[in-house]
C-alpha cells in the first residue's frame, strides 16, 4: 500500500472507519534500547543487562521498554500518511493504550493504522487513529491504542 497524502479535513474525512495502511517493519536493536534507557534514566536490567537476562529473564534476552515501542509510532505513522497543508500538528493524547506483550531485542515491528474518527473543532481537525504495533511472526501485538492528533489545516 502506498503512502496516503492528505491536504485537508475533507481529504482525511473519506478514511473514517477505514484502514489507512501498514508501515514497513523496523528492527529493535540493543543500541536503541540502551539509548532510550539513557534518555529516560530507566536502566532496569531486563532492558540493558544482556548477560543477566540470559539466566534470569523469562525471555532469555533483553526487551524494549514499553515506552520505546510507543515512541517509534510517529516514525512508523509517517510511512503511512503524509499530512500537508497543516500549519501546526499537535500530539493531543493517547487513549486505551495496552501493552500486550514485550518486544524482544532483534524483533521486527510495524504499525497498522485505521482512522476511528475525525471531528472539526472550529477549524482544528481532531483525528483519532487506532494503532496496532505488530511483531513479525507473532499473533499477539506489542501494543494497541488510539492516538489523537490535532491538525491545524491552512484554509
Amino acid at each position: 500500500m502506498s503512502k496516503i497524502v492528505i491536504n485537508s479535513f475533507k481529504e482525511l474525512e473519506q478514511y473514517i472507519g477505514k484502514e489507512l495502511g501498514v508501515s514497513d517493519y523496523i528492527t529493535i536493536t540493543q543500541e536503541q534500547i540502551n539509548q532510550f534507557a539513557d534518555a529516560t534514566l530507566d536502566h532496569q536490567w531486563i532492558h540493558v543487562d544482556t548477560e543477566r537476562t540470559k539466566t534470569e529473564s523469562p525471555y532469555k534476552t533483553t526487551i524494549a521498554h514499553g515506552y520505546l515501542n510507543l515512541s517509534i509510532l510517529p516514525y512508523l505513522w509517517n510511512q503511512i500518511v503524509e499530512v500537508n497543508n497543516s500549519k501546526l500538528t499537535v500530539n493531543y493524547g493517547i487513549e486505551k493504550l495496552r501493552f500486550n506483550q514485550p518486544v524482544l531485542v532483534g524483533s521486527q515491528v510495524r504499525v497498522k493504522a485505521s482512522l476511528r474518527s475525525l471531528i472539526n473543532l472550529r477549524g482544528v481537525s481532531k483525528a483519532e487513529i487506532q494503532v496496532i504495533l505488530e511483531i513479525k511472526d507473532n499473533k499477539k501485538s506489542a501494543l494497541e491504542g488510539t492516538i489523537v492528533f490535532l491538525y491545524h489545516f491552512n484554509s
